[in-house]
C-alpha cells in the first residue's frame, strides 16, 4: 500500500499491494484515515510463548528466507489470501518478492502498515507472517491476519502463534476494534462489507 501523510492520517491505497506481476495497480478507496497515534512505537521483537520463535518487522534482506516460505506454502496461502489480495501468485519471482519486502519495510518505517516475520531463534528461517493494516472495510480500526508455513499447520507452534496474536494486539497495539481476518470473520464475509470511510 502506498500512502501519503495528511492531517495526522494517511491516504489508504488498497488492496495492500501484495498483488504482484501483471496484476492491476491498487486503487484509492478512501481518503484520510486516522490510523495510529503520533507517539506510537511499534514492537520490534515479540517472543512466541512456549516456542523458540519470535516476531520482528520484516525487511528486504529477508527475501532469501521469505521467498521459500511463501512459495513452499503457496497453494494454501492462495486459498486464504488469493480472493482478497491476489497473493501469492504462482508466477511470483524472487525479485518480485524482494521488491514487495522492500515496500513492506518502508511502510513499517512510515507506520503505514506492518508485516512481521515469524522467525526461529537464529533467524535462519521464516515460518509465517502477521499483517497489521489500516481498515479496508467498515467496522474496525485495524485489520490483522497471519499464517504459518505448511509444515506447522495444526501443530503446537501454530496453536501457540494463534493464541499469541490476539493477545499481542490487545496488549501492544492501540486498537479499540481490531478485526482478525479469517478468524473472527470469514474472508468472504469481510469482502462483502462496505469500504472503510
Amino acid at each position: 500500500m502506498d500512502a501519503a501523510g495528511a492531517a495526522g492520517g494517511i491516504t489508504v491505497v488498497r488492496p495492500c499491494a501484495r498483488t504482484l506481476g501483471d496484476r492491476p495497480a491498487p486503487a484509492v478507496v478512501s481518503a484520510v484515515v486516522s490510523w495510529l497515534p503520533d507517539d506510537f512505537v511499534h514492537p520490534v521483537h515479540v517472543p512466541v510463548p512456549g516456542t523458540a520463535l519470535h516476531l520482528r518487522p520484516i525487511r528486504e534482506a529477508d527475501a532469501p528466507l521469505d521467498y521459500p516460505a511463501v512459495m513452499g506454502s503457496r497453494e494454501r496461502l492462495w486459498e486464504i489470501f488469493g480472493p482478497a489480495w491476489g497473493w501469492p501468485t504462482d508466477t511470483m519471482t524472487y525479485d518480485q518478492n524482494r521488491v514487495d519486502l522492500l515496500r513492506h519495510e518502508k511502510e513499517i518505517a512510515a507506520h503505514q502498515s506492518f508485516n512481521y516475520a515469524l522467525l526461529d531463534e537464529e533467524e535462519t528461517a521464516i515460518l509465517g507472517c502477521v499483517y497489521i493494516d489500516p481498515p479496508e472495510r467498515a467496522g474496525s480500526d485495524g485489520e490483522v491476519s497471519w499464517w504459518v508455513v505448511d509444515d506447522l499447520v495444526d501443530g503446537e507452534v501454530e496453536r501457540a502463534f494463534d493464541a499469541l496474536v490476539p493477545r499481542w494486539i490487545a496488549a501492544d497495539w492501540p486498537f479499540r476494534q481490531p478485526r482478525f481476518l479469517g478468524r473472527d470473520i470469514a474472508w468472504q464475509d469481510w469482502l462483502a462489507l462496505p469500504p472503510a470511510s
